[in-house]
């Protein structure tokens, strides 16, 4: 009686020490942070503002304050066009990305580039991130009035068009959060920077906020 006890206790024994492996094993992958690659120009890269009040470092803290684990990671270079994005889009990504947010075309507009090249870049991003299973959220961008009523059409459409052939998500423009202050230069000249292009720390704060909800949806389309 008395051996067969004994092993009954140390079998139940080990039961429980593997059952707190596997618990811990568990655990440890829910602890995991949604890691999401944010390809963009100076506007992701946070040009002109102190590293905490960029836009990603922003977004951040938005997201924690929503109880999300997210790994955001600063791909804006400032300057890059679509065709910048395309060319560096695979060597940005890491085995751990599970997310990619696209807010690229305002230095296509600077520049006025065609937008059916600009169209077939982010066409590039979206292949890229499909043979890799990543989920996108894309960042519309709208063409100013001066480049003709056809330019604007087919620039501003190519993002929602994109994005419903590639099933990700769309945001219609990254300044969508200032559109509350107003939309003439006068009205904005408190949440823009001097030179008029680029938010300063308040109008981030605004991008954020608009911008927030489709990036936590995008963290729960990659956490499924």
């Amino acid at each position: 009686m008395f051996h067969s006890f004994t092993y009954g206790a140390s079998w139940v024994l080990s039961k429980v020490r593997v059952a707190a492996v596997c618990l811990c094993t568990v655990t440890a992958v829910q602890a995991e942070p949604v890691e999401i690659l944010a390809l963009g120009d100076s506007l992701t890269a946070g040009y002109g503002l102190l590293d905490e009040n960029g836009f990603v470092p922003k977004m951040r803290v938005w997201l924690e304050e929503q109880g999300l684990d997210v790994r955001l990671v600063n791909a804006g270079v400032s300057g890059d066009t679509t065709a910048g994005g395309l060319s560096r889009v695979e060597w940005s990504l890491t085995p751990a990305t599970e997310a990619l947010i696209v807010a690229l075309g305002g230095n296509d507009l600077l520049r006025g580039l065609d937008p059916a090249v600009s169209r077939a870049n982010l066409e590039g991003i979206l292949k890229v991130a499909q043979d890799k299973g990543l989920d996108v959220l894309v960042v519309g961008m709208e063409a100013p009035g001066n480049y003709g009523p056809e330019y604007k059409a087919e620039f501003d459409a190519m993002y929602p068009e994109l994005a419903e052939a590639y099933g990700a998500l769309y945001f219609p423009r990254f300044f969508e959060g200032l559109y509350t202050v107003g939309s003439t230069p006068a009205e904005l000249r408190d949440v823009m920077q001097m030179d008029g292009i680029h938010p300063n720390a308040e109008g981030v704060d605004l991008i954020v906020e608009a911008m927030g909800p489709a990036v936590a949806e995008l963290v729960k389309r990659a956490s499924d």
